[in-house]
């Protein structure tokens, strides 16, 4: 019974931080041509590190949930989403939310084949053969050899594998770590690392290269409106719940179990793409994305039996 408790509180954690992270994409989304992307991130990260500490730290036990063992492994975890973050925003400043998302959630699979390398789950041929399916979805999308394929695909590329390496560093950590602990330092990581960078690029001495995607990381800080500061609030909580929800995800549950759920901040982004910027994904992009999606589907029901068996 506890297992199957473990599961359901697993799913809802998932699709309460898909939800967040999709209003987090399109906050951010909002400053490709106003704002450097690591200030963006840099005032993102503070306010959700005080939402953490005022709401989510005495849920938690207070300052002691603060204390671990395992600082390394944090700061690890830290840095690969720093790098997932940077990599899939500054890929929005030339590619559509839908797509760049449908790129991205190449992650959950790699999630579930990171999850035999180093967490030594199993994964029999049926999932396998999921896990092909969907890379064929995420090869429809990116459209390599055409003249449709640009360089900017790498972007959400490398976001997905950085992300899915810092999911199964949370699994690794599992209960010995709470999510509060885990959110907490991560923020701090983010913040420690974008203020770094506007250390060395925030005067835009590197900006100006005429890609949009590069500008988008180096231009100059500026000061914020009113109006950026409102959408930088919303994404700032957007952020504190997508990554405490997420890490108490990975923490109850099996990476691979929990990973296809977050499939639906792909047709999130999809919808607020279509209903923000008129961006709607080709045809053939909508196939990789329905491959994309039945596997991770797939993948759920096959795991569900499993865990419940």
């Amino acid at each position: 019974i506890m297992k199957k408790r473990g599961v359901r509180i697993s799913i809802f954690c998932i699709l309460v931080a898909g939800f967040a992270y999709s209003v987090n994409d399109i906050s951010i989304k909002h400053f490709t041509s106003l704002m450097p992307l690591h200030q963006v991130v840099f005032l993102r990260a503070l306010i959700a590190l005080i939402f953490t500490l005022f709401i989510f730290l005495p849920i938690e036990g207070g300052r002691s949930a603060l204390i671990t063992n395992r600082p390394g492994l944090h700061i690890i975890s830290g840095l690969c989403l720093v790098l997932a973050n940077l990599s899939f925003f500054s890929g929005l400043a030339l590619i559509p939310l839908g797509e760049s998302s449908a790129i991205f959630f190449i992650a959950p699979l790699i999630i579930t084949l990171f999850s035999v390398m180093f967490l030594k789950e199993v994964v029999g041929i049926r999932r396998w053969s999921a896990l092909i399916f969907g890379m064929a979805g995420v090869l429809l999308i990116i459209k390599p050899g055409t003249i449709d394929f640009t360089w900017a695909t790498f972007l959400p590329i490398t976001a997905a594998i950085m992300y899915a390496m810092r999911n199964i560093i949370t699994r690794k950590m599992g209960l010995q770590e709470t999510a509060v602990t885990m959110s907490f330092y991560l923020h701090l990581t983010f913040i420690a690392a974008c203020g770094s960078m506007g250390l060395l690029f925030g005067d835009g001495n590197f900006s100006g290269s005429q890609n949009l995607a590069l500008d988008f990381i180096f231009r100059a800080w500026v000061m914020p409106s009113t109006e950026m500061l409102i959408v930088i609030f919303i994404a700032g909580i957007a952020s504190a719940m997508g990554g405490y929800f997420s890490a108490q995800a990975y923490r109850l549950s099996s990476a691979s179990v929990v990973a296809p759920f977050e499939y639906t901040t792909l047709v999130l982004a999809v919808f607020w793409g279509y209903f923000l910027w008129n961006e709607l994904p080709d045809f053939i992009s909508f196939i990789g994305i329905f491959l994309i999606i039945s596997s991770g589907v797939f993948i759920a029901i096959r795991e569900r039996k499993i865990e419940l068996s």
